[in-house]
Order: structure tokens, then sequence, then C-alpha cells
């Protein structure tokens, strides 16, 4: 098996290895996670139909307003707590978590559990 050169690659194999086993439906979609240095995304999509559900983002004015000042941890809690909140006025309680190849561990907990805290079951 070939060497894994970056840490960006070595994130894709996993993510990769990850979506084999988990996929979005139209009664339980997935809520996948994508991490960037400064900024944290969040969307619900359902694979069947490709098609995103709901969305936020610390690029969300909304949560990019209130923001201000906290740490990414902190901001992570707002998205997950945001896309929950979408989620369940779009009428969906139930959803697969996709960590897209990170570690569940600092931010993308943050969201996972901001998101159940507001409602959503996974």
């Amino acid at each position: 098996m070939p060497r894994i050169k970056t840490t960006r690659e070595g994130r894709s194999r996993r993510h990769l290895r990850l979506r084999q086993r988990v996929s979005g439906t139209e009664e339980r979609p997935r809520l996948c996670v994508f991490r960037s240095l400064n900024h944290i995304y969040a969307q619900v999509v359902d694979d069947s139909r490709g098609v995103t559900l709901a969305a936020a983002s610390t690029r969300d004015k909304d949560i990019r307003d209130e923001a201000g000042g906290q740490n990414k941890s902190d901001r992570s809690k707002m998205v997950g707590a945001a896309v929950a909140q979408r989620a369940i006025a779009g009428g969906i309680k139930t959803v697969v978590f996709d960590r897209g190849g990170y570690q569940y561990h600092g931010r993308i907990k943050a969201v996972a559990e901001a998101a159940r805290e507001n409602g959503l079951v996974f």
C-alpha cells in the first residue's frame, strides 16, 4: 500500500472508507461535517436524491455576528445548534453522523453534541 503523503490525503482516504458504511436516506439523512483551519461547515444530506436538506457554517451571517471573539469550539457548538434547528424545521428528526474522516474530538464532537442537545437523534 502506498504511503500517505499529506494530512489531506489521509483524511480523504479515511472519509472514503467511512462513506462505504455511512449513507443518508430519505428517512435518515446524513449529517456531514467539514472542518477547515478557520471555519466549520455542517449539512444534512439525502444521498438517495443527492440533495442538501439543511446547512449551517461559521460563515453564515447570523452565526458570524454572534461568534465574534469566541473560540473555534464555541463557534462549532453554534453551528451544530443551527443545523439541528434548521433540520427540525424541515421535518428531520433522526440523522446518521458523518465525521468526514476527522477524529471524533474537539470541534467535530462539539458540533455533534450541540446538534443532539437541540433535538437531533443519532
